[in-house]
């Protein structure tokens, strides 16, 4: 079973001012596109890969043979990071998070803001490509943390992504051109909350 390229969840114009469509439309169609050509390429012929969830691969990159480990660590994760990035954001999205989720964002970074602040120093301190992430860690508490490449929480077991934002100079060079720092604030105007408190819920149980 071929791993799949699903459609955006929204027209490519969806989360227009703040990411452009052009960017959407090569960002989707051409990067994440590759990432999931080239994961079937390199799991190509290997039923027991090929019959696994891309969580389940990816949670197991030490049972991925050598020869090809890189590739599905680096194209896998690609896949699997476009695939939650695409669900964190919407049209007239935005806003704050409200219910558990905001009391423990307060609970854990004093407030919407200092979580806001700690989420966009973990992309500025990414450097070159990579994503910063807020997961619930193995002890069960809120963490910001960043990841380089195309690496996500899952391939460590260090906790479960709930939020993600790739700081890759494909998702904003556009628009942003090297502002990336203008990117990342722009990009709290398309976050989807109730996604992310979805994610929240299921990553509690």
């Amino acid at each position: 079973m071929a791993y799949e390229l699903a459609p955006l969840p929204y027209p490519k114009d969806a989360l227009e001012p703040h990411l452009d469509a052009a960017t959407m439309e090569i960002h989707h169609g051409k990067h994440h596109a590759a990432y999931v050509a080239n994961l079937n390429k390199a799991v190509a012929g290997n039923a027991a890969l090929e019959g696994k969830s891309l969580e389940a691969l990816l949670a197991d990159l030490n049972g991925v043979p050598e020869a090809i480990r890189g590739q599905v660590r680096n194209n896998g994760g690609g896949h699997w990071n476009h695939t939650f990035f695409w669900k964190l954001m919407g049209r007239g999205a935005g806003g704050v998070p409200t219910g558990a989720l905001a009391d423990d964002l307060k609970a854990t970074f004093g407030g919407f803001d200092g979580f806001k602040e700690k989420l966009e120093a973990s992309g500025m301190g990414r450097f070159g490509s990579g994503w910063a992430w807020l997961i619930v860690n193995r002890a069960g508490k809120l963490e910001v943390v960043s990841t380089p490449n195309q690496d996500n929480p899952l391939m460590d077991g260090s906790g479960r992504p709930i939020l993600g934002v790739d700081v890759w100079e494909h998702a904003y060079y556009l628009k942003y051109q090297n502002r990336r720092a203008e990117y990342l604030k722009a990009w709290w105007n398309v976050v989807n909350w109730s996604e992310v408190a979805s994610n929240y819920a299921a990553a509690k149980k």
